[in-house]
């Protein structure tokens, strides 16, 4: 009874909740229990497309996601059982063919709770740190910083996760400004053991001392597919704007390379 209603509950969130963004889209992914063993380093490569999205700009001089194509590569190293470094190096190729370095990011994952890790089922939980100097040709803001915290439920056959995440900007004159707030929500069920179907969902609100007006919120949502097999685990997903201030259509791949 309790997964049916856990159920029944997450997926009205995905069905109802909004999102507003004009960022670099270089991530798309809901961090879940994933963390590297002590001394293990790890490469995951980020894809995504958008073949029809938006193509107005946001600012001045912004490169639009309409028909781009955005690739990062994301290193890791595990510190111990619960902290993970982390480095991105996002790139872009714009509308026009033209290619970008679109800045670096790094961050820390701390990652005390992993019952469902060593239990097969149970609760999970932490908070990943970013630090990030991208471009304006992608974000209004060269330098911010992200608060994501990572809390989630796993058993044998469904992941629940979620990411209430915090972002604050620091340059141009903008410190002073409110956080951003963010919620990410995931679902998934496996079909075999290293196969899950699911839903993924990515919600920008908007600065916390003014959410943004509904009629300027944008919503998305991901079917995905998670293959946890043992030499190129990935995910893959299709997206769909569910309102016009959305990208229509995005796609989007996480491939996972382990270096023991």
């Amino acid at each position: 009874m309790r997964i049916k209603w856990a159920v029944g509950g997450l997926l009205a969130m995905l069905l109802v909740s909004v999102a507003a963004y004009a960022e670099l889209t270089d991530e798309i992914q809901v961090y879940t229990d994933d963390i590297n063993t002590p001394r293990e380093m790890g490469l995951e490569v980020h894809f995504n497309t958008t073949p029809q999205g938006r193509y107005r700009q946001a600012y001045v001089g912004e490169v639009t996601p309409h028909h781009g194509v955005r690739l990062t590569p994301e290193f890791s190293y595990g510190l111990n059982d619960h902290w993970e470094l982390g480095a991105y190096l996002p790139m872009v190729r714009d509308d026009a063919g033209n290619y970008y370095l679109a800045g670096l990011k790094g961050r820390v994952k701390w990652l005390p709770v992993q019952q469902a890790t060593h239990h097969g089922a149970g609760w999970y939980g932490g908070l990943n740190v970013e630090l990030a100097n991208v471009g304006k040709k992608f974000e209004p803001v060269a330098w911010s910083s992200e608060f994501r915290f990572i809390g989630g439920y796993r058993t044998e056959q469904w992941l629940f996760g979620f990411n209430p995440i915090f972002g604050k900007d620091y340059s141009d004159g903008s410190a002073g400004n409110a956080p951003n707030f963010e919620l990410v929500l995931k679902i998934a069920r496996h079909v075999t053991p290293t196969l899950m179907l699911g839903l993924e969902q990515f919600t920008d609100f908007g600065a916390t001392d003014n959410f943004d007006k509904l009629a300027d919120q944008a919503r998305s949502l991901y079917a995905v597919v998670d293959f946890d097999n043992e030499i190129v685990p990935f995910n893959i997903g299709v997206g769909r704007g569910l309102t016009s201030a959305a990208d229509a259509w995005t796609i989007k791949a996480i491939l996972e390379i382990e270096f023991h």
